[in-house]
């Protein structure tokens, strides 16, 4: 092969990081142009679907997912009534007080019981404003609890961690590094996701690959594949190439039009200009088929349709969620993001998109809890919850539950310890599957025993799953989280192993966590 050949083929493979200067939107649709790969796989039947949550800052899943034995209640206690914002929450069964500053532990009142079906001699709960997920998880049993998760290189004790020479994720702690590693199993700096990795086995399957791994949410490393790239959207659908949303520039559709022959025409011979312009060509067509295939946001199955007056998702009821901060409605960008990925599943069946199997990222952030953590978190959790259950209805309504699996992801979780009014950086948390293919109602993987401080530093002795300040010691790995939800979605063994690199360094028994059906 020429070198000349070499460059052009690198051109193409890499053309995500191309820019122009044209319009709002030229970020997303540099990645748009590039999201044109497929990769020869094996034959995907059945549609089905993964999506991502991330919850970017690092959330503190101690206070997500309680275990209330005695024992572990009179620990949570003890280490998270400090001063002078006490962050721990009310036992099961204690009324809210409406007197009581809002968002603050007494307003919310007490967790609210689960019954998982393997309790581990223990009783559990979750957060006071998750009562949608709670029912969730009791009665629909589309909901499973993934215990203590986090990037690990190979099962790791606590006396395996205070060795230098036992392996270990690199730059733990750190937001970046660590959104990174939970995304594609490397540091701040990565090209390749998982996500990305699972698009490339399937994206031949598709009939436009260019929809294969779709973000609401920006650039997401997980999205990324060695031939896949991310196709980019926001709530409101299809983005524009430079243009309002009525497809006009200044104003104009002549000028529109000129705009978008400007970037898919070609001025000179040469075959990299040429190439070029056959990458924005197919980015504008598939704008223009996404567009068109979509239902409307006010379609019955995802939005209300206004009395009069356009549609606006900000005041959408089913996008609205109870603020415990305000005592009001208010607007949910993480549902009008579920919204959006509940679109394009609803036309994947469709002439213009024909895909078998997608994967999307959508996000909410706002976790780095530092300061203030009973305002912020409460209202996170209100968020997120409310998001899940609206994904959930609106898959119902589509008759799609059985074919859409959502999990959530963070950077890492927080402290068990409080600093006064806020945790900080931790390392293991809980999280949540979703879906109509999940066995529900129960928790996967051990959950943590929760100690209590030593009495002259902020060790925890007592616990086999602490370490300094409570950060969760993880048990479970992003890789067998991972490959459960790559085994569903019809990834085989061999490329379980090359997908998700730490997976051959844990047994075998326990690559597969059991929470699909």
């Amino acid at each position: 092969m020429s070198p000349f050949a070499a460059s052009r083929r690198l051109f193409l493979r890499h053309a995500g990081a191309v820019t122009t200067t044209i319009g709002a939107a030229s970020a997303p649709l540099a990645l748009n142009l590039a999201a044109v790969g497929s990769a020869a796989a094996q034959a995907a039947g059945d549609y089905k679907a993964l999506v991502c949550i991330f919850l970017f800052g690092g959330n503190d899943a101690i206070n997500m997912v309680l275990p209330t034995d005695a024992a572990s209640w009179a620990n949570y206690t003890a280490v998270r009534n400090q001063a002078p914002d006490s962050i721990a929450l009310l036992a099961p069964g204690v009324a809210p007080d409406a007197a009581a500053a809002a968002a603050s532990p007494s307003r919310l009142g007490g967790v609210l019981p689960i019954n998982p079906a393997r309790p581990q001699g223990r009783s559990f709960a979750l957060h006071p404003l998750m009562a949608s997920l709670q029912t969730m998880f009791d009665v629909d049993k589309r909901l499973a609890i993934v215990s203590n998760v986090g990037p690990l290189v190979l099962p790791t004790t606590k006396a395996q961690y205070a060795l230098s020479s036992h392996p270990k994720p690199r730059n733990l702690f750190s937001h970046n590094d660590q959104q990174n590693t939970w995304q594609s199993f490397k540091p701040e700096g990565a090209t390749q996701g998982w996500g990305g990795r699972l698009g490339d086995l399937f994206a031949a399957q598709n009939g436009r690959a260019i929809f294969t791994a779709v973000s609401t949410s920006g650039t997401a490393v997980w999205l990324s594949g060695e031939t896949v790239r991310q196709y980019q959207v926001t709530g409101n659908g299809a983005i524009r190439l430079g243009t309002d949303s009525n497809g006009r520039v200044y104003g104009s559709s002549d000028v529109a039009l000129a705009l978008q022959r400007i970037v898919a025409g070609g001025r000179s011979g040469h075959v990299l200009e040429g190439d070029l312009a056959a990458v924005a060509q197919r980015s504008l067509d598939a704008e223009g088929i996404l567009r068109a295939t979509l239902k409307a946001p006010s379609d019955a199955l995802f939005g209300t349709s206004p009395v009069s007056g356009a549609y606006s998702a900000n005041t959408d009821p089913k996008l609205q969620y109870d603020n415990p901060l305000s005592g009001t409605k208010a607007f949910n960008g993480l549902a009008q993001q579920l919204q959006a990925v509940a679109r394009m599943i609803d036309a994947s069946g469709s002439a213009g998109i024909g895909a078998k199997r997608q994967v999307f990222f959508v996000s909410l952030g706002g976790f780095d809890t530092h300061d203030l953590e009973n305002r912020s978190h409460a209202d996170l959790m209100a968020r997120l919850a409310h998001a899940m259950q609206y994904f959930d209805a609106a898959l119902g309504a589509m008759g799609a539950r059985e074919r859409v699996t959502t999990f959530t992801a963070s950077d890492f979780g927080r402290t068990f310890t409080s600093n006064g009014d806020g945790t900080d950086h931790g390392w293991g948390a809980h999280h949540f599957v979703m879906g109509g293919a999940v066995r529900g109602g129960d928790l996967y993987g051990n959950f943590p025993v929760l100690g209590t401080k030593n009495s002259n530093n902020n060790n925890f002795d007592s616990s086999p799953n602490q370490l300094g300040n409570g950060t969760l010691l993880p048990e479970t790995s992003v890789d067998q989280l991972g490959a459960t939800l790559a085994r569903w979605f019809g990834v085989g063994d061999t490329q379980l192993l090359e997908i998700f690199p730490n997976l051959k360094n844990f047994d075998a028994s326990t690559r597969n966590l059991g929470f699909m059906l």
